[in-house]
Formats: C-alpha cells, structure tokens, sequence
C-alpha cells in the first residue's frame, strides 16, 4: 500500500475550505443566479444564444465524451452510464450552440420579448463564433475547469503507479477517495449552473445519483480490504 501522509495537514484543509468557497458562490450574488434561472425557464434568452453551429457542438462533443476515458481507469466499461453521459453532453451542446428548442419552448410559452436580461461579463471569440458570458456562465465555466484539472490530475496520479501494487493514496487521493468522480461531478455542476434547462436538470441530477451509487459501490467492493479501511479513515469520500 502507498501511504499517504497521517492526520489533517493544515494544507488540506485550506484546499476543502476554499472549495466550499467556490462551490457556495452563487449564495454571495443570489440576483445575478435567480435572473439568470428565470431567463432560462421563461425563454428570455432566446434572441441571444448561439444557433447553427454544428461544427462547435460536434467539437465539445467529442471534447467532453472523452471524459469517460479517464473516469474508467479504476472499473470496468459500463455501457448504459456511458451512453447515459453521452446522451447528456450530445443533448446539451445541440441545444447550446444548435437548436435550442428548451429555451424556444419557454419563450412562446411566456410570450416574453426581453432579449438580454443579465448584464455581459465579457465575450471571447472562438471556432469562428463570439461567446458571451454573464456571471453565472463564467461561475459554470470556473467549475467545468477545475472539474477538468482535477479529473486529469487524478488520471495522471493512477497512471504513474499502475505499475504499483497497493492502493494509491497519496497526492490527489489523499484528499478525495474519488476525485475524478468529484471533477466529473463539478463538470455537471458547472454546465447546470452555466446553461439551466430541464434537459441539463434532469441529467444533471440522474448522473449525480448514478455516480454517488458508482463510489459507494466501488467503496463496497474494497470493505473487506483492511488497507482501504484504514484509508478511510484519512480522506473523505468525495473532498
């Protein structure tokens, strides 16, 4: 087994203590969230989003699927959750940057005219097209690259001791039994908070529940394994 430090070292709990930060900070702008929520689900956006273009939603497809290749690196291929995330990420990049029926929907339902009710951040150009964020895409945004950083670096970590016997329980996984379980989950979380839709919402929580009961099964299959135990007892189950 590769031991990771004993006890609480001051540094990890900076590292919890600031992601708690990041992950509360729509409760520091509640209106800038709640505008943005009540866009979304009255369609008010509709005269402001991408359409068309195909070409950026097969790229982000094909960006974010790859996700799946670093999350089965500790278990074996599952199918129906792959086509589960892929269904997520194929949905909402169609309707992000292709044909955003959710938002088309809410907007002749309310029969709303306003056409920009957040206030733009900033906008950046990429792929040919101008993206522009208000403070919860950018807060989305955030989260999807700490979500990524992580789940890489949890990728790599198990990747430099495949050759090892025993658990990997140090660096990243001495903070998090499943951190590139955590990053995916920020990912989700990110384009949750970023685009709001019932499709997003309702992927969104089916793929929280389904990876949550992925980690408990995972943790169920190494309870006879003294080592884990022991483990447990020094990193939390997700940070």
């Amino acid at each position: 087994m590769e031991n990771g430090k004993k006890g609480r070292s001051p540094w990890k709990w900076v590292i919890r203590t600031v992601m708690v930060l990041i992950l509360i900070f729509p409760l520091f702008f509640p209106f800038h969230f709640l505008e943005h929520l009540k866009a979304h689900f009255t369609g008010a956006i509709e005269g402001s989003v991408i359409t068309g273009q195909w070409h950026v939603v097969l790229i982000n497809i094909i960006l974010f699927v790859s996700f799946l290749i670093p999350l089965s690196f500790r278990k074996k291929v599952s199918w129906k959750e792959y086509g589960l995330v892929a269904a997520f990420f194929i949905s909402l990049f169609i309707e992000m940057y292709g044909i955003p029926l959710t938002i088309m929907f809410f907007s002749r339902a309310f029969q709303t005219t306003t056409t920009a009710p957040i206030d733009t951040l900033f906008t950046i150009r990429m792929l040919g097209v101008g993206f522009a964020f208000t403070l919860p895409m950018a807060y989305g945004a955030v989260l999807m690259l700490l979500g990524t950083v992580i789940v890489i670096v949890g990728w790599v970590t198990l990747y430099k001791n495949i050759s090892k016997d025993g658990l990997v329980t140090h660096g990243i996984y001495s903070i998090s039994r499943h951190p590139q379980y955590f990053g995916f989950l920020m990912v989700i979380y990110g384009w949750i908070i970023g685009w709001t839709t019932i499709l997003t919402l309702i992927f969104g929580i089916v793929l929280f529940v389904m990876y949550v009961r992925v980690c408990v099964k995972e943790e169920k299959e190494m309870g006879k394994d003294h080592d884990y135990n022991s483990y447990k007892k020094e990193a939390p189950f997700l940070f």
